[in-house]
């Protein structure tokens, strides 16, 4: 795992001058994504740079080394990310007779190669891998940016500056834009609508106005002299969702689902165990960490490393689950409980380590876990990407059972029942629904239970649904001035889909990688750990994608064929147990640890003199939390991330 980082300049441009230290100082801005070692190209008649931090895992000799140039010298590039199945390039230019002279055993050393074969877009369909790229054209003099197919490893660009100091920019993370003096940042206003609403910024896009990221599955390409980018999609999970289920579905039994699954999931972990360093797995307890590390052991001749964080707090805690199914297993397992001073101890750092707001108290034991594993090896392999892929979430199940039930009566009467509901305030509407429905335990209460209810009666359709299932703020518009854009996601439609499918495809164009992968890549790498996910393994992926509902979402059981898969690896005692979330008490930390520091970052004094957000609503918010009210721990850490990301840069010009 790398990072990646470069810019192109007009020739004479201010930009360009010392262009070998500049992109040197913008990669040592991520010198914590490659710590081992780093490189520099520059071509000024060109007017192009690139720059490389290296994570040595697959070749750890100057072979590998970055930037690295093809056999033929017409391709340059930096490039992170690992391709799992870069022998069979090799064996593929071998059997053609376009192979090189192979100088060592580096996957970036087979892409080049590749490159002079065939060209970039058709080696990039043969890989297999997760991957963030920059390719310089020496004959075309054309600049190719790439993303995996899922959006594993991050990838943003743009233009940035006015004048001679004017310049195409890229890099794995914005911090490493910023070190360029040149580089001008300025905050995306129209970004914070859904920033506040779900926690993370819109895939595609970034906080910066003008900065993109390139999107999961995407080309994006730069000539010299041109000043628009173009973008092309090579895969489109949203696509191949549609195609599957509605053209090239899967017509077999469930046992032969089952064989179909066990093979190709296995398969996809053997692929993900190359390495030359140190490898291991996190392990939650859960049915895909699970089954991952599982396959993992039953193609080891060792014990592997697996590592989970334990909680202190029974209703937060894994760990317990975890232990049990590593004894069974006989992993070389690790686990550290934490308590509240490790987890509060985390907090002032997470601006520097996600480098953009990014809102989700997972975070904090994501990072903790990460910086636990990394203490014994360099690469973990995680279950990420089964909830969305084989239905795990429970918004897929009780969203459709909701959707049909909602269906029933007429949008009108339901907008207008739901606006009812939302004109009352939340503490008279728990006063009136007490003596018929008892808070349970840790559940919100009754009138924070009856908005959301209400929001969700009045959606139109699926989409409108699944985007209040997955909003983790109510009434995140009066946040900001700025109207919501739309979702960079799916291109295809629902149509032919079920409720519960075409929420997976929503998932997997929008909350996987702007929330699920932006969050596991920036704790890992902040502490320069490699992290995997098999089960996007894309061959995997196109399989679970054309398998039935019913397949994935069964009666009441979700996951229905990755749980068979796991109950065949391991005890179904260990299997059947409800699902737990990686978080933490946020409500109650911003009651109590955390109320001094979060009301500093909420002072009505700080929010109205940045403008982001609007100082009342805040304020409200704020007032109502403290006083046990109304729980707004989710939004108010939305707001809380991005004052705290402001206050870590000192406050970026806007």
């Amino acid at each position: 795992m790398c990072g990646i980082v470069g810019f192109l300049w007009a020739p004479g441009a201010r930009v360009g001058r010392n262009a070998e230290g500049r992109v040197r100082d913008m990669a040592r801005a991520i010198a914590h994504r490659g710590p081992d070692s780093d490189g520099t190209w520059t071509d000024d008649s060109a007017g192009v740079a690139l720059g490389h931090r290296r994570l040595a895992i697959v070749d750890l000799s100057p072979a590998g080394h970055q930037p690295m140039a093809s056999p033929a010298g017409r391709y340059v590039m930096v490039y992170n990310g690992e391709v799992y199945d870069h022998a069979d390039l090799r064996a593929e230019l071998e059997t053609a007779g376009k192979a090189p002279q192979w100088r060592g055993t580096s996957d970036t050393e087979s892409l080049v190669a590749a490159f002079d074969a065939w060209g970039i877009a058709a080696t990039i369909a043969r890989c297999s891998g997760m991957f963030a790229l920059a390719v310089w054209d020496k004959a075309d003099r054309r600049l190719t940016l790439v993303r995996d197919r899922f959006g594993e490893k991050p990838l943003y660009y743009g233009w940035n500056g006015t004048g001679e100091d004017r310049a195409f920019y890229f890099a794995s993370e914005l911090r490493a834009l910023r070190a360029h003096p040149a580089f001008a940042p300025e905050i995306d206003g129209g970004e914070l609508p859904h920033y506040a609403r779900t926690g993370y910024i819109r895939v595609g896009h970034s906080i910066y106005r003008g900065i993109r990221q390139v999107r999961p599955g995407e080309i994006v390409q730069l000539g010299a002299g041109q000043t628009d980018p173009t973008g092309e999609r090579y895969w489109d999970a949203a696509a191949v969702a549609h195609q599957a289920r509605t053209e090239d579905g899967f017509t077999g039994s469930d046992d032969e689902a089952l064989h179909q699954l066990e093979a190709l999931t296995s398969a996809a972990v053997e692929r993900q165990m190359m390495a030359d360093v140190p490898l291991g797995a996190f392990l939650s307890g859960g049915i895909d960490s699970s089954t991952v590390v599982a396959l993992m052991q039953r193609q080891s001749r060792r014990p592997i490393h697996t590592f989970a964080i334990g909680f202190h707090e029974a209703r937060y805690n894994e760990a317990t689950h975890a232990k049990a199914i590593a004894q069974h297993l006989g992993t070389d397992h690790t686990e550290l409980y934490v308590g509240e001073g490790e987890l509060l101890g985390v907090v002032p750092d997470l601006a520097g380590i996600f480098d953009e707001p990014f809102a989700d108290s997972s975070q904090i034991p994501t990072f903790l876990v990460s910086r636990l594993a990394r203490q014994a090896v360099t690469v973990a392999l995680s279950g990420d990407g089964g909830d969305e892929l084989f239905g795990g979430y429970d918004r897929y199940r009780k969203g459709a059972r909701l959707f049909d039930a909602i269906g029933r009566v007429p949008l009108p009467l339901r907008k207008g029942a739901a606006g009812a509901i939302r004109a009352l305030s939340p503490a008279v509407l728990d006063r009136m629904l007490a003596p018929v429905r008892r808070v349970p335990q840790g559940k919100e209460p009754n009138g924070q239970w009856a908005h959301r209810l209400a929001t969700y009666a009045a959606s139109a359709d699926v989409d409108a649904l699944h985007r209040a299932l997955v909003s983790q703020t109510q009434r995140a518009d009066r946040l900001t001035a700025a109207a919501e854009g739309p979702e960079e996601g799916p291109v295809a439609s629902g149509s032919g889909l079920t409720a519960a499918e075409r929420m997976m495809q929503l998932d997997l164009a929008a909350y996987l990688p702007g929330y699920i992968l932006t969050k596991v890549d920036r704790a890992a790498m902040a502490v320069s750990l490699e992290s995997r996910a098999p089960l996007l393994d894309h061959r995997l992926a196109e399989f679970a994608l054309s398998l039935p509902e019913r397949m994935k979402v069964r009666g009441p059981t979700s996951k229905w064929l990755l749980r068979r898969l796991c109950t065949r690896l391991l005890p179904s005692a260990l299997v059947e147990r409800p699902k737990m979330g990686f978080e933490v008490p946020m409500g109650l930390w911003l009651r109590g640890p955390l109320s001094e520091w979060a009301g500093d970052l909420l002072a009505p004094d700080a929010i109205r003199r940045d403008g982001w957000f609007d100082a009342a609503e805040v304020t409200r918010m704020w007032s109502e939390h403290r006083n046990g009210r109304f729980n707004h721990g989710l939004g108010l850490w939305h707001v809380l991330m991005f004052q705290a990301w402001r206050s870590h840069l000192q406050g970026p010009p806007h």
